[in-house]
């Protein structure tokens, strides 16, 4: 019932009550606010056990209609699309470089060369500026940073 009410509008809340009723009036007003909650929730609970009781089966197949319906409300287009063309298989929808470069480090050291190599004062993993950096062959995949793109 009160999902949506976030930490920040409940202080709000608290802050206009304290204003409206004054603290004299504050701890009786919450506590009376609470028990009628609580009451609510009783006599919903209450009326759900009562039709339970005098429907029996019947009760069930009456909710199975309800749930197919809000099994519907959470489709997305997305979702029909995956659940009925695709089999279930939502991998047309990935980014193929997600899976390739997800948990591996932008490699920007360069190799050596068998000579002298420039000391960097960047720390390890981090990206060198220097033009020193080897030119890629045709083969070779040039390195992506995946949080970058």
């Amino acid at each position: 019932m009160f999902g949506n009410i976030g930490w920040g509008e409940l202080v709000i809340l608290l802050v206009a009550a304290l204003v409206i009723l004054g603290p004299d009036r504050l701890p009786g007003a919450i506590s009376w606010v609470s028990k009628s909650i609580r009451q609510v929730k009783d006599y919903a609970n209450g009326a759900s056990q009562q039709l339970k009781d005098e429907l029996g089966t019947d009760f069930e197949d009456l909710r199975k209609p309800l749930a197919d319906l809000n099994q519907l409300r959470g489709m997305t287009p997305r979702a029909v699309i995956t659940k009925h063309l695709l089999d279930g298989d939502d991998s047309i929808f990935k980014n193929p470089l997600d899976d390739t470069f997800k948990g591996k480090p932008f490699d920007a050291k360069p190799k050596s060369s068998g000579g002298p190599t420039p000391q960097s004062s960047a720390p390890q993993g981090a990206v060198s500026m220097s033009k020193n950096e080897p030119k890629l062959s045709a083969g070779d995949t040039p390195p992506i940073d995946a949080d970058a793109t």
